[in-house]
Parts: structure tokens; sequence; C-alpha cells
């Protein structure tokens, strides 16, 4: 009885963690991953080239993506972001940035393979 008791706590568990990583109501995978091939400056940090796992999170109203480096040790980015729905689904991920009077790239968008938005900055 205990055994089965355990399973359907753990059948939950994994059903839960199997729908907060789909694609969430706003059309949003929660996590992602990105890799910058050049230094970016995002919400005035200037991130080194790399691999990051990125976070869409609420913050109040607010819809804030968290950069976290998988190649440094860099403390955690967090930006403000607007989503701007996108007229299907992206097809692959993409990054959107200007170059600064100092020459460094500045994140301006970013888009997810699969999202069905884009995420301005």
């Amino acid at each position: 009885m205990r055994v089965l008791k355990f399973l359907a706590v753990v059948s939950v568990c994994l059903l839960a963690f199997g729908y907060a990583a789909q694609a969430d109501d706003l059309g949003t995978h929660n996590v992602n991953r990105v890799t910058f091939v050049a230094p970016i400056r995002v919400a005035g940090t200037l991130l080194p080239a790399g691999e990051y796992v990125v976070r869409h999170t609420m913050e109040g109203q607010d819809h804030v993506m968290v950069f976290q480096s998988l190649n440094h040790k860099h403390p955690d980015v967090k930006a403000k972001c607007q989503l701007v729905q996108l007229g299907n689904q992206a097809e692959q991920t993409r990054t959107v940035y200007e170059l600064n009077a100092a020459k460094e790239r500045v994140l301006q968008e970013l888009v997810f393979g699969g999202d069905t938005v884009k995420h301005v900055f």
C-alpha cells in the first residue's frame, strides 16, 4: 500500500514538472538555452560570450528574463522584457542586437525556437 502511495506521489510530481516545462499560456517556454558568440550587453551588464540558461519569470506584472552563465562564474543577470506575438511559431532561436558607441553588442530582441512570442528589451 505504501509503495502505491509513493508511486502516486511521484507520478503527480512528474506530471507537474512536465507541465511546467511546457510552453505557458503566453506562448513562451519558461526555460531555454542561448549561446552568444560574442560578448553582449544585457540590461546594462556585459555578458561574456558563451552558453546561458535563460528563465522567463514574472515579478508582479513585469516579464523578466534571467540569464545564468554555464561557462563563466558570472552573477545572474535580470532583464525586463515585453512579449510581442509572432505570426507563427519560431523555427529557430535568434538574437537581435545593436552596436553602441563602444562597439558593444546590446541585446534588443530574443526569440526562442518553438515559441510564438519574441522578447523585446
